[in-house]
């Protein structure tokens, strides 16, 4: 398809139609009237050769090719709105700019935390944002990247796109202050046999991909989104769960007791991934130095 040929403002157009599922409230939204956003409504279904919005008592509801276009015209618009807003410089002490990075709790703690301070102090109009990581990022990572400045992960996850190298860490474990099951170490039996806490689904957990390797299925008693509830718990439990030991000296937690891994467990590398698309923008450049120094900071803490 020749993209000279399109008009790229029905991309915006179709984003709100989809999102709205009214005309009226569509138009209103990008600053069009009733009858310019109906006439973009007609062009649409003339270019799909579908209804997109079809009508269900007093309502509209998607059609299956319209369910599929709604998440790609939100990525086509942001796409287009980090295309057009590229730079070829970037003073970051007066330029405006928001940055956006996809990160757990740890990397958003670890790293965002001295990174939000650098900011506030060198680039007093850039504006950052954190989103939390998806279990499910995996699937479609070229397209996210494409529309965020960066995802903070370690290696050994993703791979096939450029980072920026940040920090290591080590994993610890932690047991409850009272459980008597536990001694001054942990054994792999223990392991074994404890109910644990891990982060992020079950079946793909940090802890679960280190345990398979030595032949161990965890026993998994509850999942969370967020390492920083994983101490609260195991507190006054039979409970242990896997974390990083940065997060455990930034936040000493109570009634908990950090034990070392009973297990060599792979050390974590905490990077900066992004998309070759901001290679030669300016702003992003600057961002990739800054948090390359910011990591830097945190090897050396």
């Amino acid at each position: 398809m020749n993209l000279s040929n399109l008009d790229l403002n029905l991309v915006v157009a179709l984003r709100a139609l989809l999102e709205e599922r009214n005309v009226t409230r569509a138009g209103q939204r990008i600053g069009l009237t009733q009858p310019a956003m109906s006439a973009a409504l007609a062009r649409l279904r003339r270019h799909f050769d579908d209804p997109l919005l079809s009508r269900t008592g007093s309502r509209y509801d998607l059609t299956p090719l319209g369910a599929v276009l709604l998440d790609r015209a939100a990525t086509a618009c942001d796409v287009l709105e980090r295309t057009f807003t590229s730079q070829a410089t970037f003073d970051p002490a007066t330029d405006s700019r928001e940055f956006t990075l996809i990160s757990s709790d740890y990397g958003a703690t670890v790293l965002g935390v001295p990174l939000a301070r650098v900011l506030h102090d060198e680039a007093p109009g850039v504006h950052l944002t954190f989103h939390q990581t998806s279990p499910i990022l995996q699937e479609n990572l070229g397209t996210l990247l494409s529309t965020v400045d960066g995802l903070l992960l370690p290696h050994g996850v993703i791979d096939g796109f450029p980072a920026v190298e940040l920090f290591s860490d080590q994993w610890v474990c932690l047991v409850a202050e009272g459980n008597p099951e536990v001694g001054d170490e942990l054994t792999l039996d223990q392991l074994a046999h404890l109910p644990w806490a891990v982060y992020q689904r079950a079946y793909d957990a940090p802890v679960t991909r280190q345990l398979s390797m030595l032949g161990i299925s965890p026993h998994v008693d509850v999942s969370v989104s967020s390492f920083h509830l994983l101490p609260m718990l195991v507190a006054n439990t039979r409970r242990v769960a896997l974390v990083q030991k940065r997060l455990t000296e930034l936040f000493p937690a109570f009634g908990v007791r950090v034990l070392p891994s009973p297990f060599p467990s792979v050390p974590l590398q905490e990077a900066m991934w992004w998309h070759p698309a901001h290679a030669q923008d300016a702003g992003h450049a600057w961002l990739r130095k800054v948090i390359r120094e910011v990591g830097q900071a945190v090897t050396n803490s």
